[in-house]
């Protein structure tokens, strides 16, 4: 069952807690939450800096860490962005120059206040993380140290909105309009008064839709990207604590900053999903994440030796489950690493003629040929788990058998992988694009088979390219190209008895846009292999064992939440069998309106829904809408924002469609519509 974090009975600090406004060069004032130990003496500050409006959608959360801080020692502080909650300014485009500096700017304004010791810190979850490191990038001096949770370092593997160079289409439109909506809500009047619709109006006329330039991928900015990440690495000062789960984005980003990163960095990769490791939601186990980044903190702001320099490099859980969806805690064991990339871990090549096998139907031809239907993916569970009940890929032999698999023999001892899994294969090109999706599976005697780990490789090919010119290139037909397929990050143990599994599509939707033709790719199995990071069994051998302290949070925040009305199936799959038409339901369960201790009624409702033909590329459709209500009884004030996007292809364009409506009192007072058709490729 979920580990309950426990609540502590007393601290070492009584605490107080206050908001102000945080004041910028051009005027502006940020809205800050602040919560102090009562001591005569400096205290170093702890910032959290996000958009998500901490005076009610993140002020659960925030309730459960930094009091904690703030009783241990810290002023623990969290900041709205520009433009969002009852900070001022307008709204601007996520991790841009002035957002980025007005975080700068907060750091040495909290390190000037008389009851801070000069030394700041910054923590986050993914977006919240990855700003932090945007942050530390700029060097801000005060900036001593960061703990960054399911950070995005903007490699073209690891961003939002692309994979191998492939359009994500799950999570992309819903992320835009969970950020549209974030934007359009207004300042609450109990903390900017009467002014508060002024500023709302302000706001929502200077909207623009997040997913407009996600959309856009040009030529040669995977170079670019790999350039900015060097240079920002070495720009980074400050401690970093990078942490990440194997079941969420940013595990990948662990493992680079511990590579790379000159400053001193330490990696933690647990089973979790995209949440603090704290938290006990699927799939577990929790463990006590604000004592080890107490550690952390107390190292590097306030000079005590709590041994944190002593810890591996990288602390990774290696999972050794089935699928998922069985309830409980993931069984698996932690390992530590003294250097990354790891001694301990060697590469170990499967070629797909030999210790991998196919069991397709033999052919004169060499080549094998994949062609998958297009709702190839449905059982890909959610890009971005939140812990879920049905955020984790089920079991997936329903998509293997919608893919050609390669099967290894039954194993004769256990293999343990940990890093990075990666695909050599030699393809035969059949039109000028496509796409490979590559899928790792260990497969039971039971027949059962639960996903290690995956990878999406874009196949483009463009007429001034020629045929086979780099490794995300396509040939055209009769041609033949070497391309490389990057798995995802794992640690993962196969026990004796199971089978390794390689299942190839050309398809992988909803995760994945597909290409306009479906032709799918022919493939040489003499001429491709895995490669797997398999570690050493007796590695771990006179180590001494790693542990966390059970977790720890705050007590909660007072949060009635009344039943609802109704509730839906986190995740449903629809099937017309006479259309050949597959639709994805995605609800993500915000549970009915919250009713916070100041009285202030919180109410989010989504419904992501995907839409595809079985043999039509072209068919493919997204789409969600969300609704935000936020309402005063006592003062009579009552707001709705309504957002929706939309994304529809041809075979040359996405169709971007967004909207938003604002309410006040049932009244629309704005409503606003955007459509922008954006070419697939940009040369």
């Amino acid at each position: 069952m979920p580990q309950t974090a426990q609540h502590p009975a007393s601290y070492p600090y009584r605490t107080v807690r206050e908001d102000v406004r945080v004041p910028l060069a051009d005027g502006v004032e940020l809205h800050a939450r602040i919560w102090r130990p009562v001591t005569e003496e400096a205290v170093p500050a702890l910032l959290e800096y996000l958009p998500g409006r901490l005076a009610d959608g993140t002020a659960a959360h925030d309730a459960e860490r930094h009091p904690w801080y703030a009783g241990h020692g810290y002023a623990s502080v969290r900041v709205d962005v520009r433009g969002h909650g009852n900070s001022g300014g307008l709204p601007g485009a996520e991790y841009s120059a002035q957002e980025l500096a007005d975080g700068v700017a907060v750091v040495g304004w909290l390190a000037a206040r008389p009851w801070c010791s000069g030394a700041v810190g910054m923590f986050g979850l993914a977006r919240g993380g990855t700003t932090a490191l945007r942050i530390a990038a700029l060097a801000p001096p005060a900036l001593k140290a960061v703990v960054a949770v399911c950070a995005d370092d903007d490699h073209r593997d690891g961003d939002a909105h692309h994979l191998g160079g492939a359009l994500l289409a799950a999570g992309t439109h819903a992320r835009s309009a969970g950020l549209l909506s974030l934007a359009a809500c207004p300042p609450d009047p109990r903390y900017v008064g009467d002014d508060w619709r002024r500023i709302w109006l302000d706001r929502l006329a200077a909207l623009e839709p997040p997913v407009h330039p996600w959309l856009t991928h040009r030529a040669g900015e995977e170079e670019r990207r790999s350039g900015r990440e060097a240079e920002e690495c070495r720009a980074i000062r400050a401690a970093v604590l990078a942490v990440g789960g194997w079941a969420a984005p940013g595990r990948d980003t662990v493992l680079r900053l511990v590579e790379h990163l000159t400053a001193p960095v330490r990696g933690l990769l647990g089973p979790w999903s995209q949440q603090y490791p704290d938290q006990g939601l699927p799939p577990g186990p929790a463990v006590g994440f604000l004592q080890e980044t107490l550690r952390w903190w107390d190292h590097w702001l306030k000079g005590a030796d709590t041994g944190v320099l002593a810890e591996p490099a990288l602390r990774s859980w290696i999972d050794g489950s089935g699928p998922a969806g069985e309830g409980g805690d993931r069984p698996g064991r932690w390992c530590g690493e003294e250097s990354w990339p790891s001694p301990d871990v060697r590469e170990i090549h499967y070629g797909l003629d030999t210790a991998l096998r196919t069991a397709g139907t033999p052919s004169d031809d060499r080549f094998v040929h994949v062609r998958s239907p297009q709702h190839t993916g449905v059982d890909a569970g959610s890009p971005h788990p939140a812990g879920r009940a049905a955020d984790l890929p089920p079991d997936q032999r329903e998509e293997d058998g919608r893919s050609v698999c390669f099967d290894s023999t039954p194993l004769p001892e256990p293999v343990e992988i940990l890093g990075r899994p990666a695909l050599r294969l030699r393809l035969r090109g059949r039109g000028p694009r496509g796409q490979v999706a590559a899928r790792l599976c260990d497969v039971a005697p039971d027949g059962s088979s639960a996903l290690i780990t995956r990878g999406v490789l874009a196949l483009v090919t463009r007429p001034e390219d020629g045929p086979a010119t780099g490794p995300a290139t396509g040939g055209a037909r009769d041609t033949t190209v070497d391309v490389t397929v990057e798995l995802a990050g794992t640690g993962y143990a196969l026990p004796p008895g199971h089978r390794l599994r390689l299942a190839l599509s050309s398809a992988y939707w909803p995760w994945v846009w597909p290409q306009p033709q479906d032709e799918g790719f022919d493939l040489d199995p003499s001429r491709s292999a895995l490669t797997l990071p398999v570690r050493h069994l007796a590695a771990d051998a006179g180590s001494a064992p790693i542990g966390f302290g059970p977790p720890e949070q705050a007590a909660p925040l007072d949060v009635r939440r009344p039943e609802p009305l109704a509730s839906r199936p986190g995740r449903v799959v629809i099937r017309d069998v006479a259309a050949g038409e597959w639709r994805l339901e995605v609800d993500p369960g915000f549970g009915g309106p919250r009713i916070l201790p100041d009285g202030l009624v919180h109410e989010e409702r989504t419904v992501e829904a995907y839409r595809i033909l079985s043999g039509d590329p072209l068919s493919a459709s997204a789409r969600t809408d969300r609704t935000v209500r936020l309402e005063r009884p006592d003062i009579g004030w009552d707001v709705t924002v309504r957002t929706r996007s939309q994304l529809d292809c041809d075979a040359t364009h996405i169709t971007a469609r967004s909207q938003v409506s604002a309410l006040e009192a049932g009244s629309v007072v704005f409503s606003r519509a955007w459509e922008r058709r954006i070419p697939r490729e940009t040369p």
